[in-house]
Parts: C-alpha cells; sequence; structure tokens
C-alpha cells in the first residue's frame, strides 16, 4: 500500500493550491483556523493556579476533528501547515494535542510562499512545533482573556451595559480620545504668507516667499504686518544673493511590512486595514492561473522585517535589466533593515515570481487583487533598483530687511522612479545670477490660521501604533475593527476616525481608574515581555503574574470607589409621535438611531438618515437619504421607502445625463459624475439593492466569486487576524 502523508493547513483555499503542488501521495486538510479556544460562556483561566487555560473544542467544528481524526489514522505521517507566525504556531500545537502527535516530533512545516519550490522546500525540512511561539501566543491570549473578562462587567456597572475594555485596544482608543482632545481645546493663530513674484530683464519668472527679517526666520502675524512688508517689499531693489544647484541621489523605499502595505493601500486605493490583509490573504493563499493551476502569488503577509532572500532580489535584478535596462539595475543590491523591535521571522511581502509582471494577471485578478497585487510587485521591485537623481535648486534674495527664497527640483534620471511615484513636489528654477536685480511685479499676501492636529485615518493609527511599539502586524487591523464594533470610534465624512460620546466616557473612565493599562509605555513594555517569550528568555506565567498581581487590585479599588458615570444623552428637538417624550439619539448593535426617552414605556425607534438635498430620481417626491448596512457600508435610497423603492450604492449628483436622460452618479472625490446606463456599467461590482432599502444585498468577495465558479469552497480564513476577546 502506497504510503500518505497529511498535511493540515488552515483554509481550503490553501488546502487547494497545495494539492496540485504536492500531488499524489499527500492528502490535504484544512483546520479552518482554530480547532481549540478559551469558552467563551466563562473566563476559562485558573487564577489560582498559575493560569491553566481551559482549553476547549471550537464549537460547531465536531464533524471536522472528526474528519481530520480519521485521516490521521490512515496516515503514514502528519504535517502541521498552518500559518508561520505566533498564532499558527498556537493553531498547530492545538492540532497535535487533538490528533495525538508528539510536539516535540519534526510534525511541523511553515511555508513563507505558497509555490512549488516554497512547498517543496518546507516539505523536506519538518521540524518540532516551537514551544516558545505558542506560549508567546498563549501568554498574549490569556492576558486579553483576564483584562476584557473583568473590567468589562466593571464597565457594565459604572457606565452602562455591553461595553467592553482590551489590553490593546484601550490604549488605541486613548490615541484617538487624547487627538480629539487636542482639536477641542486647540486656539487657532492668525499668520500671513507674503509672496513675491518677479522676473528677470530677460524674462525669466519666478514666486519667492519672504522667509527671514534681519537673517532671523519671521512670522508675519496680521494683516498691518503683511502690509508693512508689502511696503518695504515695492520701495526696495529685488537682489538675488545665490543659486544653488546640488545633485542628490534619493534611494529606493524599502519593500513593503504590514503596517506600510496597509498605509500605502489606504493612501493609493482607499482600502481600509481589513480589506487589506484579506485580499493579500488571498494572493498569498493562491489563485487560479491558466496552465499553472492555483499559484501564490506574494510572500506571508503578516510580517514586520524588511529582509529579502537572495534568490529573489538576483531574480528582480534581472527582471529590472530586461525591463529597462543595465541602468537601472545597481551596481550592489540593496538592503534593507526594519528599524526598532522586530522579530523578523519572515521575508518583507513581495510577488513569489518577479518575472509575473502585473499586466500578464489582470484578466486572472479581481479588480481590488490586481490592484493590490500590482502595488506589492511595484514597491518590490522599485526597492531594487538603482537611486534616483535630483538636481535641488536653491534661489535666495533679499529686499530691504526681508529674506525670500524658492526652491525647486528637476529630475536627472527616474531610477526607481520609473516603477514608483517619487512625489516630487517642487518645480523647476529658472537659474539666476548672483548680485542681478529681479523686478517685483506683483506682492502677493495670503492671510491663514494654524490648523490643530489632524484626526487619524486608519492608516495613520496603523502607523502610530507600530511607532508606538502597540500590537503586532497581525493585530492592527483587528484593533481598528473592534473600535468599530464596539461603538468607541466611528469614520466622519472625511473618512477619519473620530470618537463617540461613549468611546470618550470610556477612555476617560479608564484614564482615571486604570492610568497603566491604558499607557502607551506599559503596553509596549508588554509587547517586548512577549517577544522575550518568544525568544525562551521568560517564562510566560510570569509575564501574565506581573500583569494581574497590580491590575486586580486595581481592579478591586476601582469596583469599591469609582463613582458611576453616564454616557451624555443628545435630544434632537422632537418630541415622540406615540407618547409626546423628547426623541434621543441612541447607540445599538448597528451604529446610532433615534429612539425614545421613554422607553421601556416605549418602543419608538427611527434609522438616522443623512438628506443630501437631492429630489429622488425615480419618484421625484422623495429626497435622497444616505444609509447605512449592517457592516457599516453607505448606500442611497429614497426618504419615501417603501413607497418608493429607489437604491443605488452610488450617490446621485442631482443632475440628469444629456445624452439618455438618466440621473449621473459621483463617481468620486474631485472625478466627474458618470451615467451607468450610457457606460453599461457601475462604479462598484456589486449587485445594487433591491425592495429592501434597510438591507442591501452582501457582495461577495473575489475568493468566494471565484470558488462558486470552480466549484470549491471559499477560504473561511481569508480575513483571519489574531483571536482576541476585545
Amino acid at each position: 500500500m502506497a504510503k500518505k502523508t497529511l498535511v493540515i493547513v488552515e483554509s481550503p483555499a490553501k488546502a487547494k493550491t497545495l494539492q496540485k503542488i504536492l500531488g499524489k501521495g499527500y492528502e490535504i486538510q484544512a483546520s479552518m483556523g482554530h480547532i481549540r479556544d478559551l469558552p467563551k460562556s466563562k473566563l476559562g483561566v485558573d487564577l489560582e493556579n498559575g493560569f491553566t487555560p481551559e482549553y476547549i473544542l471550537v464549537r460547531g467544528k465536531g464533524e471536522l476533528i472528526k474528519k481530520l481524526k480519521n485521516a490521521a489514522k490512515g496516515s503514514d505521517a502528519i504535517l502541521l501547515a498552518s500559518d508561520p507566525d505566533r498564532e499558527g504556531e498556537a493553531i498547530a500545537w492545538h492540532l497535535a494535542h487533538v490528533l495525538e502527535v508528539d510536539p516535540a516530533t519534526p510534525c511541523r512545516i511553515r511555508m513563507y510562499e505558497i509555490t512549488a519550490r516554497g512547498v517543496s522546500e518546507a516539505v523536506k525540512t519538518p521540524s518540532p512545533i516551537d514551544m516558545n511561539k505558542v506560549e508567546a501566543q498563549q501568554a498574549r491570549r490569556i492576558l486579553d482573556r483576564v483584562m476584557g473578562y473583568t473590567l468589562s462587567p466593571l464597565l457594565w456597572k459604572k457606565v452602562q451595559p455591553r461595553l467592553s475594555a482590551g489590553r490593546v485596544q484601550s490604549v488605541a482608543l486613548r490615541l484617538i480620545a487624547d487627538r480629539e482632545r487636542e482639536i477641542r481645546n486647540f486656539t487657532e493663530q492668525e499668520y500671513w504668507l507674503v509672496d513675491v513674484e518677479a522676473s528677470s530683464e530677460d524674462g525669466r519668472a519666478y514666486r519667492l516667499r519672504v522667509e527671514r527679517r534681519n537673517k532671523k526666520t519671521v512670522t508675519i502675524a496680521d494683516a498691518a504686518e503683511a502690509e508693512a512688508v508689502e511696503a518695504v517689499l515695492r520701495k526696495n531693489p529685488l537682489i538675488v544673493t545665490s543659486f544653488r544647484v546640488k545633485e542628490t541621489k534619493r534611494p529606493p523605499l524599502p519593500p513593503f511590512k504590514t503596517s506600510t502595505l496597509q498605509q500605502e493601500a489606504a493612501r493609493r486605493l482607499g482600502f481600509s486595514p481589513r480589506k487589506t490583509m484579506r485580499i493579500a490573504q488571498t494572493l498569498y493563499e493562491g489563485v487560479e492561473l491558466p496552465g499553472k493551476g492555483p499559484v501564490g502569488l506574494i510572500t506571508y503577509m503578516r510580517t514586520d522585517s524588511l529582509r529579502l532572500s537572495p534568490d529573489a532580489v538576483a531574480r528582480a535584478r534581472e527582471v529590472i535589466g530586461k525591463e529597462w535596462g543595465a541602468e537601472y539595475v545597481p551596481e550592489k543590491p540593496n538592503i534593507f533593515a526594519a528599524k526598532g523591535r522586530t522579530q523578523d521571522a519572515h521575508e518583507a511581502i513581495r510577488p513569489t515570481d518577479p518575472e509575473l509582471l502585473p499586466g500578464r494577471l489582470k484578466g486572472e485578478l479581481s479588480g481590488d487583487e490586481f490592484k493590490l497585487y500590482n502595488m506589492i510587485w511595484q514597491r518590490f521591485t522599485a526597492s531594487q533598483m538603482s537611486a534616483a537623481v535630483v538636481a535641488r535648486s536653491t534661489l535666495e534674495a533679499e529686499c530691504g530687511v526681508y529674506g525670500l527664497a524658492q526652491a525647486g527640483a528637476v529630475l536627472c534620471f527616474e531610477g526607481w522612479g520609473k516603477v514608483w511615484p517619487l512625489d516630487l513636489k517642487e518645480g523647476l528654477i529658472a537659474p539666476a545670477v548672483e548680485g542681478e536685480t529681479l523686478f517685483v511685479d506683483d506682492v502677493l499676501r495670503e492671510q491663514r490660521f494654524t490648523k490643530p492636529p489632524a484626526r487619524y485615518a486608519e492608516s495613520g493609527l496603523v502607523k502610530a501604533l507600530e511607532e508606538k511599539g502597540i500590537g503586532r502586524p497581525s493585530t492592527y487591523a483587528t484593533i481598528i475593527q473592534t473600535l468599530y464594533d464596539r461603538g468607541y470610534v466611528e469614520r466622519n465624512d472625511e473618512r477619519r476616525l473620530e470618537p463617540t460620546d461613549l468611546g470618550l466616557v470610556v477612555n476617560d473612565f479608564l484614564v482615571a481608574h486604570f492610568p497603566g493599562i491604558v499607557d502607551v509605555g506599559f503596553t509596549a513594555g508588554m509587547e517586548s515581555e512577549l517577544d522575550e517569550v518568544e525568544q525562551g528568555d521568560r517564562p510566560w506565567v510570569d509575564v501574565v503574574d506581573d500583569f494581574w498581581r497590580p491590575f486586580s487590585e486595581t481592579l478591586a479599588s476601582a469596583e469599591k470607589n469609582a463613582e458611576r458615570v453616564r454616557v451624555p444623552v443628545k435630544e434632537i428637538g422632537e418630541a415622540c409621535p406615540e407618547c409626546g417624550a423628547p426623541l434621543v439619539i441612541k447607540r445599538g448593535r448597528f451604529g446610532e438611531f433615534i429612539a425614545c426617552s421613554g422607553y421601556p414605556n416605549c418602543s419608538y425607534t427611527r434609522p438616522i438618515l443623512k438628506t443630501l438635498g437631492i429630489p429622488c430620481p425615480t419618484c421625484g417626491k422623495g429626497e435622497v437619504v444616505r444609509r447605512r448596512t449592517k457592516k457599516g457600508r453607505f448606500f442611497y435610497g429614497c426618504s419615501l421607502y417603501p413607497a418608493c423603492d429607489f437604491v443605488s450604492w452610488n450617490q446621485p449628483s442631482g443632475e440628469k445625463c444629456p445624452e439618455c436622460g438618466a440621473p449621473l452618479m459621483v463617481r468620486g472625490k474631485n472625478k466627474p459624475s458618470f451615467c451607468p446606463a450610457c457606460s453599461g456599467q457601475s462604479e462598484s461590482t456589486e449587485p445594487v439593492p433591491k425592495k429592501k432599502a434597510g438591507r442591501p444585498k452582501k457582495k461577495p468577495n473575489a475568493a468566494k466569486s471565484r470558488a462558486s465558479r470552480k466549484g470549491t469552497a471559499p477560504s473561511p480564513n481569508s480575513s483571519k487576524e489574531t483571536t482576541s476577546d476585545v
């Protein structure tokens, strides 16, 4: 009888890819993520006996576990191939326990890229389960559990029911709340900019800004001072004091790690961190390519490393030379190192095959998959290209007591800018001669005011979390989503994170009674302690004990001494149509809504609708209002629903198409409106919701769509993040 090896991965998508790669002799099964976990109904941690966790089988996985056990009995060898991180190591350990596999034997394989070569190398070099990683994950899990399950009931008692607090999410909330306080307490200051439009005798044009007075930096405070500056500029000669040109080399940017991938995907593609990781998971696990079958297109996407394999670099250099020429290939490969604390367990995020140019995949990937793969490929390829050469020019001049300057730049050699945008902001300056006099053609005065710090965008919060050492690559997206789910934060019209009244109240309560828990330095220090556990330098029990002892004392003190606080209630200035009591804004599982303040005696409620001031394009009687799905996505419908069933994912512009008379839709900020009827397409690939305006049809993600076409199950782990109770 032929020998058979059982390989267990996390998702069916990855299982399908591996089956094609490994072929006969291997049976690939999927665990669908964790098969054991702490119980949801109770703490599940013995606080009196070394914080022993009580693991139980995940609910609903009985049949799956039975299937895995039967497959294990009929196999000659078992290889546990969950993702190559702490979470994946813990999943492998739980599988080993359930399947009665000795974790000290070579039963664990780690695949950093799902390609024939990457899988073959992993299968040839199995190793024991890394118990240090398992214990680091277990310590994090228990820390989150004991804090979440002991602090949350206190919030129920002192603030309001159904609240939660988490070890990392609470620190992220504090960053957002502190920024909001800065904005609200900010006092703007007036200042003025004074520019001079000047020209030379032979027609060269310049625009210089006043920067100094008596050779010291100057701030022009008000209109009177700006007028005084203008008077001096108009009656004194403007003399060039220097014109310098300096060539500088701009080295390429490093390849992506998790945090920078999420930031750039938000900035360039408009993706949320969660969406970015979901799409990246699909690209990592495998995409069906004609003639090749399922192929993993990128390396593992949860990493804080900038390291690249020598083989990948060599292949990238070949592609660069072939596509753009030898001058774009640097003499030596570019090497990058991550700053600060890093696990450096994996490579940076890169395409598994640099020769697989994005253009060759455009018809094989969904739109979002292509955009993300294209960005990853471009960033990786640019990281191995020659430096760009930029000539920076600086013109300085004097006019009376004032010093003026203008900066410019010209691109001498594109280098890596051939692939990745250089984002040069300065324009070209015509050469000037030291000592020459320029004519003052006009003086421009502009009033401005200092601005408060901007609220965090999702990508900005990810950057702040990384810089402050809070969380890990696998947790950033989960932290943000948890804040949304708890109703502590919402995204405003500018797509920035704004704390709700509830979020501010919870944050203030935690800061007042648990200052150590929401301290950025404390949380970052705990991440370092978990790293020590992973490196085998510290027992995990000590880390949990050092946290629990002072925390439990603080918890008891707050239980006894903290006063009850209330979330401010917003009245909307209307009386309840059923009982006459004031209507107020409340928050539920799916966001804010309007309700009667007389509850529970009166149960009147209605949704909060934002009116756009545009007549309904279907009935003309109602107005277009913005609604929100349970998943948080906005769509547009008629205020007279259900009498009128107009509904659209795209925002109507209020104008008609000049060609066919259909309503024009807004494509996006600063983009022209479009007509879906004439173009034959919609901005969204989702089916437009019908009839039930409150519940648009859910969009199947690209992985599910592709799987359904091919008759296979989609991956349930496409957005897998670190398990958390918070």
